[in-house]
């Protein structure tokens, strides 16, 4: 379930976009401007010329897919499994690919797509400083400010380091893009802290001495903004266990969902299936189950992997087909019931570095102009 912050809310009405799927499946309805796109994008993507991709032609394809998806860069252990079932689902085992399957594959993809974005829109907010001058006009600032400046514990560090770690605190909700991003911190906060006021590093900072610097560089902030908006893209999600228990209480959906994701699942001539699997297979049930993939939310993980060693999933034991799908049934249960007692919110700021309007932008491998 998804749900939209105060911020976002406003950015939204007064002329943010919402981002929920009805564009994809919009593209993917048409039947002529979807051809069009897959001819564009398979004529991008082959490379050689040969009218065939090859694993390696489509990994711009799977990247942008994993970007999509809110997935780290490939290279990252836990996620490294779902880039390898994307590109097997072109693939099947073979290595090339024909526009025909590419078409088929990607239609499915982008659908599912269209379905998460369904499920847990994203807004597109413009950051311009605004929110920012409120926040710093507003009651809360002073003592909000004050709360996290008194929480934090640096030895021999400059005043410079404690505006910096409060800064880092800030969110979209205070009307500030997030500091992690590299655009962001060399075009927005660098500049604003480079006239921070000098302090003795030996005499400890007051409170009054911090709030009125940390004002002027939030002030010097706000003028970047203005001069440089920065559009990010937000979102807010809340794993309850409420799609898991619509899921588990219809045996028909059920039993397709398991049969489906079980399709991909390496299965040896006895068509016993190892536990080791279990996992992958756990992965394809999270569109169905609203669970995100496994490697994206560090807290899921947690829940995941506490699950998995209830059920010995690393002990690399074969079962059978239909005891691996009453493993996974028993699984999804369990993840419902610690949710449904401890449910899961996060939230999500990325800064869009180029318009995120069309699918084939989210196909495509990431820019790293500004905004």
């Amino acid at each position: 379930m998804a749900t939209i912050s105060g911020t976002a809310k406003k950015k939204s009405g007064g002329g943010g976009q919402v981002l929920d799927g009805s564009n994809i499946m919009e593209l993917v309805g048409n039947k002529e401007v979807f051809s069009n796109f897959v001819d564009h994008k398979f004529q991008e993507l082959d490379r050689d010329r040969d009218g065939k991709l090859s694993p390696k032609e489509l990994e711009p394809a799977v990247a942008g897919i994993g970007a999509a998806l809110g997935l780290p860069a490939q290279g990252t252990p836990d996620s490294d499994h779902i880039y390898s079932q994307v590109l097997s689902e072109f693939t099947h085992g073979t290595q090339e690919v024909s526009k025909t399957v590419f078409k088929e594959v990607l239609s499915d993809i982008l659908i599912g797509m269209a379905a998460g974005l369904k499920r847990d829109p994203i807004v597109i907010l413009r950051i311009d400083g605004e929110d920012l001058v409120e926040f710093i006009n507003s009651p809360r600032f002073e003592p909000e400010i004050i709360s996290i400046f008194s929480k934090i514990q640096l030895a021999n560090s400059s005043l410079r380091d404690y505006i910096t770690r409060v800064l880092e605190q800030l969110t979209v909700d205070h009307g500030m893009p997030p500091y992690s991003d590299s655009w962001v911190l060399r075009n927005i906060v660098e500049p604003a802290l480079q006239s921070c006021g000098n302090h003795d590093e030996e005499q400890a900072i007051s409170q009054d001495t911090f709030l009125q610097e940390f004002k002027k560089v939030v002030e010097r902030v706000t003028q970047h903004l203005k001069e440089q908006p920065v559009i990010v893209a937000h979102s807010e999600n809340s794993f309850d266990g409420s799609s898991i228990e619509r899921l588990l209480s219809n045996k028909f959906e059920l039993d397709k969902t398991l049969n489906e994701a079980l399709k991909d699942v390496p299965k040896d001539r006895d068509h016993m299936i190892s536990k080791k699997h279990l996992r992958i297979a756990l992965d394809g049930l999270a569109p169905a189950a609203g669970l995100p993939p496994y490697g994206v939310v560090d807290q899921m993980n947690k829940v995941v992997n506490e699950v998995l060693g209830m059920v010995n999933a690393d002990d690399g034991k074969a079962v059978a087909e239909e005891e691996f799908k009453k493993l996974l049934t028993e699984i999804l249960g369990s993840i419902m019931l610690q949710l449904a007692d401890n449910p899961i919110s996060v939230s999500s700021d990325s800064v869009v570095h180029e318009p995120l309007s069309s699918p084939s932008t989210l196909l495509s491998p990431s820019s790293s102009s500004s905004p």
